[in-house]
Protein backbone atom coordinates (compact mmCIF):
# COMPACT_ATOMS: atom_id res chain seq x y z
CA UNK A 1 0.00 0.00 0.00
CA UNK A 2 1.12 3.93 -0.26
CA UNK A 3 0.96 5.95 1.90
CA UNK A 4 -2.42 7.20 1.45
CA UNK A 5 -3.70 2.97 1.21
CA UNK A 6 -4.46 2.85 -2.23
CA UNK A 7 -2.92 -0.84 -3.54
CA UNK A 8 0.37 -0.66 -5.80
CA UNK A 9 2.00 -3.32 -8.40
CA UNK A 10 5.46 -3.30 -8.55
CA UNK A 11 6.73 -5.60 -11.50
CA UNK A 12 10.59 -6.30 -12.77
CA UNK A 13 12.04 -6.78 -15.78
CA UNK A 14 15.00 -8.79 -16.68
CA UNK A 15 17.82 -7.24 -17.85
CA UNK A 16 17.84 -7.89 -21.54
CA UNK A 17 17.63 -4.77 -22.72
CA UNK A 18 20.06 -2.68 -25.33
CA UNK A 19 18.64 0.44 -25.74
CA UNK A 20 16.20 3.44 -24.69
CA UNK A 21 13.74 1.83 -27.80
CA UNK A 22 13.63 -1.25 -26.24
CA UNK A 23 13.06 -0.26 -23.38
CA UNK A 24 10.10 2.43 -24.32
CA UNK A 25 8.66 -0.96 -26.37
CA UNK A 26 8.72 -3.34 -23.30
CA UNK A 27 6.81 -0.66 -20.57
CA UNK A 28 4.21 0.33 -23.35
CA UNK A 29 3.55 -3.78 -23.93
CA UNK A 30 3.00 -3.66 -19.93
CA UNK A 31 0.70 -0.42 -20.28
CA UNK A 32 -1.19 -2.73 -22.94
CA UNK A 33 -1.62 -5.88 -20.67
CA UNK A 34 -2.73 -4.12 -17.84
CA UNK A 35 -5.27 -2.32 -19.52
CA UNK A 36 -6.21 -5.46 -21.29
CA UNK A 37 -7.05 -7.27 -17.95
CA UNK A 38 -8.24 -4.05 -15.85
CA UNK A 39 -5.30 -3.94 -13.62
CA UNK A 40 -4.97 -0.36 -14.25
CA UNK A 41 -5.24 2.45 -16.70
CA UNK A 42 -1.71 2.33 -16.94
CA UNK A 43 -1.89 6.35 -17.83
CA UNK A 44 1.27 7.48 -16.99
CA UNK A 45 0.60 11.54 -17.12
CA UNK A 46 -1.93 10.81 -14.24
CA UNK A 47 0.42 8.82 -12.35
CA UNK A 48 -1.14 5.71 -12.43
CA UNK A 49 2.62 3.72 -13.81
CA UNK A 50 5.79 5.08 -13.41
CA UNK A 51 9.38 3.68 -14.61
CA UNK A 52 12.42 3.28 -12.63
CA UNK A 53 15.33 2.15 -15.23
CA UNK A 54 18.58 0.37 -14.33
CA UNK A 55 21.06 1.01 -16.51
CA UNK A 56 24.87 -0.12 -16.85
CA UNK A 57 27.38 -1.14 -19.45
CA UNK A 58 29.85 -3.25 -20.25
CA UNK A 59 31.76 -5.17 -23.10
CA UNK A 60 30.49 -8.52 -24.43
CA UNK A 61 31.20 -11.64 -22.37
CA UNK A 62 32.02 -9.41 -19.40
CA UNK A 63 29.84 -9.20 -16.59
CA UNK A 64 27.62 -6.28 -16.15
CA UNK A 65 28.87 -3.87 -14.94
CA UNK A 66 28.44 -1.00 -12.38
CA UNK A 67 24.29 -0.27 -12.42
CA UNK A 68 22.72 3.33 -11.70
CA UNK A 69 18.70 3.72 -10.98
CA UNK A 70 17.06 6.37 -12.67
CA UNK A 71 13.93 7.35 -10.71
CA UNK A 72 10.48 8.23 -11.10
CA UNK A 73 10.33 8.66 -15.52
CA UNK A 74 6.87 9.76 -16.20
CA UNK A 75 6.57 9.17 -19.86
CA UNK A 76 7.50 6.28 -22.26
CA UNK A 77 9.47 9.01 -24.36
CA UNK A 78 11.49 10.36 -21.52
CA UNK A 79 12.12 6.66 -20.63
CA UNK A 80 13.82 5.95 -24.18
CA UNK A 81 15.95 8.96 -23.80
CA UNK A 82 16.99 8.89 -20.34
CA UNK A 83 18.07 5.30 -20.99
CA UNK A 84 19.89 6.05 -24.25
CA UNK A 85 21.47 9.27 -22.29
CA UNK A 86 22.69 7.28 -19.57
CA UNK A 87 24.31 4.24 -21.27
CA UNK A 88 25.70 7.25 -23.25
CA UNK A 89 26.95 9.09 -20.32
CA UNK A 90 28.67 5.83 -18.38
CA UNK A 91 30.35 4.86 -22.31
CA UNK A 92 32.04 8.45 -22.04
CA UNK A 93 33.00 8.03 -18.42
CA UNK A 94 34.33 4.78 -18.61
CA UNK A 95 36.21 5.65 -21.97
CA UNK A 96 38.08 8.59 -19.90
CA UNK A 97 39.88 6.65 -17.41
CA UNK A 98 36.62 7.33 -14.59
CA UNK A 99 34.20 4.85 -12.46
CA UNK A 100 30.69 4.35 -12.58
CA UNK A 101 28.49 5.29 -9.43
CA UNK A 102 26.08 2.60 -8.29
CA UNK A 103 23.75 5.91 -7.69
CA UNK A 104 19.64 7.27 -8.23
CA UNK A 105 19.73 9.56 -10.80
CA UNK A 106 16.66 11.89 -12.34
CA UNK A 107 15.87 12.60 -15.50
CA UNK A 108 15.84 16.33 -16.40
CA UNK A 109 13.64 16.53 -19.53
CA UNK A 110 14.29 20.12 -20.05
CA UNK A 111 17.86 19.60 -20.53
CA UNK A 112 17.13 16.08 -21.82
CA UNK A 113 19.86 14.72 -19.10
CA UNK A 114 19.94 12.78 -16.06
CA UNK A 115 21.15 14.16 -12.98
CA UNK A 116 22.48 12.68 -9.82
CA UNK A 117 19.72 12.29 -6.70
CA UNK A 118 21.69 10.00 -4.30
CA UNK A 119 24.78 7.58 -3.85
CA UNK A 120 23.10 4.35 -2.98
CA UNK A 121 27.07 2.93 -2.05
CA UNK A 122 26.66 0.96 1.19
CA UNK A 123 23.26 1.97 2.04
CA UNK A 124 20.12 -0.75 2.43
CA UNK A 125 18.18 1.13 0.11
CA UNK A 126 15.08 -1.19 0.07
CA UNK A 127 13.36 -2.83 3.49
CA UNK A 128 10.22 -5.05 3.54
CA UNK A 129 8.29 -4.15 6.45
CA UNK A 130 5.28 -5.98 7.14
CA UNK A 131 1.59 -4.61 6.47
CA UNK A 132 -0.68 -5.25 9.16
CA UNK A 133 -3.87 -4.08 6.61
CA UNK A 134 -2.97 -6.84 4.22
CA UNK A 135 -3.81 -10.46 5.31
CA UNK A 136 -1.60 -13.30 3.77
CA UNK A 137 -2.55 -14.17 0.71
CA UNK A 138 -2.84 -17.98 -0.43
CA UNK A 139 -2.51 -18.34 -3.74
CA UNK A 140 -3.88 -22.25 -5.37
CA UNK A 141 -3.99 -23.96 -8.62
CA UNK A 142 -6.15 -26.90 -9.48
CA UNK A 143 -4.30 -29.78 -8.09
CA UNK A 144 -3.81 -27.71 -4.53
CA UNK A 145 -7.21 -26.40 -4.43
CA UNK A 146 -8.73 -28.07 -1.46
CA UNK A 147 -12.01 -30.44 -1.61
CA UNK A 148 -15.16 -28.70 -1.43
CA UNK A 149 -13.74 -25.36 -1.53
CA UNK A 150 -15.83 -22.38 -2.33
CA UNK A 151 -13.62 -20.99 -5.67
CA UNK A 152 -14.94 -17.47 -5.01
CA UNK A 153 -13.57 -17.78 -1.63
CA UNK A 154 -9.80 -18.73 -2.51
CA UNK A 155 -7.81 -17.34 -5.23
CA UNK A 156 -7.54 -20.46 -7.55
CA UNK A 157 -4.69 -19.11 -10.90
CA UNK A 158 -6.00 -22.08 -13.28
CA UNK A 159 -9.53 -20.60 -12.74
CA UNK A 160 -8.27 -16.38 -13.13
CA UNK A 161 -6.12 -18.21 -16.36
CA UNK A 162 -9.50 -19.67 -18.14
CA UNK A 163 -11.27 -16.24 -17.79
CA UNK A 164 -8.48 -14.12 -19.15
CA UNK A 165 -8.65 -11.99 -21.91
CA UNK A 166 -6.66 -12.20 -25.09
CA UNK A 167 -3.34 -10.54 -24.65
CA UNK A 168 -2.08 -7.76 -26.85
CA UNK A 169 0.53 -9.94 -28.53
CA UNK A 170 -2.75 -12.62 -28.90
CA UNK A 171 -5.00 -10.03 -30.36
CA UNK A 172 -2.27 -8.63 -32.98
CA UNK A 173 -2.04 -11.94 -34.17
CA UNK A 174 -5.94 -12.77 -34.85
CA UNK A 175 -5.78 -9.58 -36.74
CA UNK A 176 -3.30 -10.32 -39.10
CA UNK A 177 -4.69 -14.00 -39.62
CA UNK A 178 -7.96 -13.07 -40.19
CA UNK A 179 -8.12 -9.83 -41.90
CA UNK A 180 -4.52 -10.24 -43.85
CA UNK A 181 -2.73 -7.29 -42.19
CA UNK A 182 0.81 -6.45 -41.89
CA UNK A 183 1.75 -7.45 -38.25
CA UNK A 184 3.06 -3.32 -37.93
CA UNK A 185 -0.19 -2.07 -38.74
CA UNK A 186 -1.79 -4.82 -36.17
CA UNK A 187 0.76 -2.72 -33.24
CA UNK A 188 -0.63 0.70 -34.34
CA UNK A 189 -4.44 -0.38 -34.02
CA UNK A 190 -3.34 -1.66 -30.61
CA UNK A 191 -1.59 1.40 -29.48
CA UNK A 192 -4.41 3.62 -29.89
CA UNK A 193 -6.76 2.94 -27.57
CA UNK A 194 -10.58 2.09 -29.24
CA UNK A 195 -8.72 2.04 -32.78
CA UNK A 196 -8.45 -2.09 -33.68
CA UNK A 197 -12.52 -2.04 -32.55
CA UNK A 198 -12.96 0.68 -34.70
CA UNK A 199 -11.15 -1.04 -37.63
CA UNK A 200 -12.90 -4.27 -37.46
CA UNK A 201 -16.48 -2.49 -37.02
CA UNK A 202 -15.81 -0.67 -40.57
CA UNK A 203 -14.56 -4.30 -41.88
CA UNK A 204 -17.89 -5.69 -40.81
CA UNK A 205 -19.98 -2.48 -42.56
CA UNK A 206 -18.17 -2.48 -45.67
CA UNK A 207 -17.63 -4.68 -48.59
CA UNK A 208 -14.43 -3.29 -48.87
CA UNK A 209 -11.18 -5.35 -48.22
CA UNK A 210 -9.79 -5.40 -44.87
CA UNK A 211 -6.39 -4.60 -46.74
CA UNK A 212 -7.52 -1.68 -48.53
CA UNK A 213 -9.86 -0.73 -44.88
CA UNK A 214 -6.25 -0.07 -43.37
CA UNK A 215 -5.08 2.15 -45.26
CA UNK A 216 -8.08 4.87 -44.48
CA UNK A 217 -8.26 4.35 -41.17
CA UNK A 218 -4.08 5.01 -40.41
CA UNK A 219 -3.16 7.10 -43.29
CA UNK A 220 -6.48 9.39 -42.84
CA UNK A 221 -8.30 8.89 -39.73
CA UNK A 222 -5.66 8.06 -37.74
CA UNK A 223 -3.13 10.96 -39.30
CA UNK A 224 -6.30 13.66 -38.87
CA UNK A 225 -6.88 12.69 -34.98
CA UNK A 226 -2.74 13.09 -34.30
CA UNK A 227 -3.14 16.40 -36.12
CA UNK A 228 -6.09 17.78 -33.62
CA UNK A 229 -5.15 15.66 -31.06
CA UNK A 230 -8.05 13.32 -30.76
CA UNK A 231 -8.34 9.90 -29.11
CA UNK A 232 -10.72 7.54 -31.01
CA UNK A 233 -13.44 7.87 -29.30
CA UNK A 234 -13.61 11.42 -29.75
CA UNK A 235 -13.58 10.93 -33.40
CA UNK A 236 -16.17 13.41 -35.54
CA UNK A 237 -16.20 10.32 -37.82
CA UNK A 238 -17.91 7.28 -36.76
CA UNK A 239 -16.93 4.00 -38.17
CA UNK A 240 -20.40 3.90 -39.64
CA UNK A 241 -19.73 7.05 -41.79
CA UNK A 242 -16.55 5.62 -42.80
CA UNK A 243 -17.95 2.58 -43.81
CA UNK A 244 -20.83 4.61 -45.60
CA UNK A 245 -17.87 6.33 -47.70
CA UNK A 246 -15.67 3.19 -48.32
CA UNK A 247 -19.18 1.18 -50.03
CA UNK A 248 -19.33 4.58 -52.48
CA UNK A 249 -15.74 4.11 -52.82
CA UNK A 250 -16.10 0.48 -53.09
CA UNK A 251 -19.21 0.61 -55.52
CA UNK A 252 -17.19 2.81 -58.13
CA UNK A 253 -19.99 5.36 -57.31
CA UNK A 254 -17.41 8.06 -56.26
CA UNK A 255 -14.03 8.72 -57.21
CA UNK A 256 -11.08 8.15 -54.38
CA UNK A 257 -10.98 12.17 -55.03
CA UNK A 258 -13.87 12.60 -54.36
CA UNK A 259 -14.09 10.56 -51.16
CA UNK A 260 -11.36 12.30 -50.03
CA UNK A 261 -13.06 15.54 -50.21
CA UNK A 262 -16.50 13.91 -48.32
CA UNK A 263 -14.15 13.02 -46.39
CA UNK A 264 -12.94 16.46 -45.18
CA UNK A 265 -16.64 17.31 -44.93
CA UNK A 266 -17.60 14.44 -42.29
CA UNK A 267 -14.59 15.80 -40.27
CA UNK A 268 -16.40 19.08 -39.97
CA UNK A 269 -19.57 16.92 -38.15
CA UNK A 270 -22.05 18.31 -39.32
CA UNK A 271 -24.17 15.67 -39.16
CA UNK A 272 -24.70 15.07 -43.51
CA UNK A 273 -24.43 10.88 -44.59
CA UNK A 274 -21.38 10.73 -47.11
CA UNK A 275 -24.06 10.35 -49.47
CA UNK A 276 -25.91 13.53 -48.95
CA UNK A 277 -22.67 15.35 -49.21
CA UNK A 278 -22.24 13.44 -52.57
CA UNK A 279 -25.53 14.72 -53.94
CA UNK A 280 -25.09 17.70 -52.74
CA UNK A 281 -21.16 18.56 -54.29
CA UNK A 282 -22.39 16.67 -57.51
CA UNK A 283 -19.41 14.07 -57.04
CA UNK A 284 -21.32 11.12 -58.06
CA UNK A 285 -19.69 9.32 -61.06
CA UNK A 286 -21.17 8.85 -64.29
CA UNK A 287 -22.11 5.24 -65.27
CA UNK A 288 -24.40 6.07 -68.43
CA UNK A 289 -22.67 5.45 -71.46
CA UNK A 290 -24.72 7.63 -72.89
CA UNK A 291 -24.11 10.48 -71.42
CA UNK A 292 -20.81 10.24 -71.17
CA UNK A 293 -20.63 10.21 -74.91
CA UNK A 294 -22.80 12.90 -75.19
CA UNK A 295 -20.76 15.06 -72.35
CA UNK A 296 -18.07 14.03 -75.05
CA UNK A 297 -19.14 15.21 -78.29
CA UNK A 298 -20.36 18.23 -76.61
CA UNK A 299 -16.34 19.08 -75.52
CA UNK A 300 -14.83 17.82 -79.13
CA UNK A 301 -17.82 20.13 -80.60
CA UNK A 302 -16.86 22.94 -78.78
CA UNK A 303 -13.44 22.63 -79.57
CA UNK A 304 -13.16 22.39 -83.52
CA UNK A 305 -10.01 24.37 -83.77
CA UNK A 306 -8.02 21.81 -81.61
CA UNK A 307 -9.88 18.99 -82.74
CA UNK A 308 -8.68 20.06 -86.12
CA UNK A 309 -5.23 20.15 -84.89
CA UNK A 310 -5.16 16.96 -83.11
CA UNK A 311 -6.38 15.20 -86.49
CA UNK A 312 -3.31 16.93 -88.15
CA UNK A 313 -0.67 15.95 -86.15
Amino acid sequence: LSLIGVGLMEVVMEPDMCCGEEAAAAVRELQLILQTLGSSQAVMAEGQLRVDANVSVHHPGEPYGVRTEVKNINSIRFLAKAVDYEIQRQIEELENGGTILNETRAFDSKLGCTVPMRDKEGKQDYRFMPEPNLPPLILYDAKSLPANMNHQQVINIDWIHERLPDLPSVKREKLVEQYGILPEHSFTLLNEDGLAEFFESVVKLTHMKPKKVIGWILNDLLSYLKQHSLTVKESPVSSFLLADLLNLLEKKEISSTAAKQVLAELWKGEGKTPLEIVKEQKLELLQDQKELEQICQAVIDGQENEVIMMVLG
